[in-house]
């Protein structure tokens, strides 16, 4: 890891440590180099950094463009490896951004969901990450965060010290689809990208509470 990057994440980790009393399940299911796309739940601000601090190695994270805006926040999320995108990161420089990521062998976290949950419970996964995951060759780690709509859900001004968790999931591959959607008409590739998305979505819902 670049120092920046090394401190940020150790920082994380000793906050998650301390004042989220965080358990990390399955670490060793991402890998270590090359392409990976891990794919989470939302339901906090938290779940970024969370998702990230448990593994060993450089992670990218999508961050809006206007918080780039000044120089000093700008240089920061850089150093910790944001890619600028827009509001909802769907439009083709986020998509751009995304790809030439993983095309440099880099791991990038998304959530399938596109935004955070309001109620705490799993939402239906939009087709977005589909789209992602078909135009690139990255493996998919399905990634369930635990604990962090009570600990800093939409509800909640402040963190709160609620126990919090991370589960790592057998990574999928998706070689059968990629090759379908190279040669299928439009609407199938439609129905492609929601079903790579909704089989992402299943996956992490599997990945229940209380499970090793």
């Amino acid at each position: 890891m670049r120092p920046f990057y090394w401190f940020g994440w150790s920082l994380c980790r000793f906050t998650f440590a301390t004042y989220f009393h965080w358990r990390v399940y399955h670490p060793e299911r991402v890998p270590l180099a090359g392409p990976v796309i891990l794919a989470a739940n939302h339901a906090s601000f938290l779940d970024p950094p969370l998702v990230g601090a448990g593994v060993k190695r450089e992670i990218n994270y999508l961050a809006r463009e206007s918080l780039f805006r000044s120089r000093a926040g700008g240089a920061i999320l850089r150093g910790v490896n944001c890619v600028p995108v827009d509001r909802d990161g769907a439009g083709a420089g986020g998509l751009k951004a995304i790809l030439d990521r993983l095309l440099a062998g880099g791991g990038i976290v998304l959530f399938p969901e596109g935004t955070r949950t309001r109620d705490g419970n799993l939402q239906p996964a939009r087709s977005g990450i589909g789209l992602t995951v078909i135009k690139s060759t990255a493996p998919v780690v399905p990634v369930r965060v635990l604990g962090t709509y009570r600990a800093f859900g939409r509800h909640l001004k402040f963190p709160r010290p609620y126990s919090v968790a991370v589960k790592y999931g057998q990574p999928m591959l998706f070689e059968k689809l990629r090759a379908e959607a190279k040669g299928c008409a439009k609407q199938r590739l439609k129905e492609i990208y929601q079903q790579v998305a909704d089989e992402i979505m299943g996956a992490i819902a599997r990945l229940k509470p209380g499970d090793d």
